[in-house]
């Protein structure tokens, strides 16, 4: 399961808005040069979103709680939104490449009506299985009594 913390900044109904801040675990990491991760964290760096959940135990605005999502939710989504579409777009190229005596062009054609197919694939398969996809609200985390919420509250 990975895990976030954030704050209920709204509940409506049955759902509650949390507020997470992106954190990035790139200084950390030993691949740091040679990933890409690090320049889109440095560009969206900082940043507060906002994420829809199930309100399932029952928190209230200000709370901060746990989301969590199921690492095979994670691994399933990747594959369905980035393999499934590329996967379409090399098969229809290397069709469109065969039917048309070996033109680049129907190459061309054949990726990008594979790729479009294939977001298009994916985006249904998205669509019927939406419910596995989404964070749920794990648990409120509770400060205990005595303790203080925050570092500067000690002096």
């Amino acid at each position: 399961m990975i895990t976030e913390t954030g704050k209920v900044v709204a509940v409506t109904g049955e759902h509650a808005w949390v507020q997470t801040i992106r954190t990035s675990a790139c200084e950390s990491c030993a691949a740091r040069n040679g990933c890409g991760q690090k320049v889109l964290a440095s560009a969206t760096g900082g940043r507060a979103n906002q994420v829809r959940v199930v309100n399932s135990v029952n928190a209230r605005v200000g709370e901060d709680v746990t989301l969590g999502i199921n690492e095979s939710a994670l691994l399933g989504a990747s594959l369905l939104v980035y393999a499934l579409p590329l996967l379409l777009m090399v098969a229809a190229s290397i069709i469109g490449h065969q039917l048309s005596d070996e033109s680049d062009l129907a190459a061309m054609a054949g990726a990008v009506v594979g790729l479009a197919f294939g977001f298009l694939i994916s985006r249904k398969l998205q669509s019927r299985n939406a419910g596995n996809y989404e964070p749920m609200l794990l648990r409120i985390n509770r400060i205990p009594a005595g303790v203080a919420s925050h570092p500067d509250s000690l002096t």
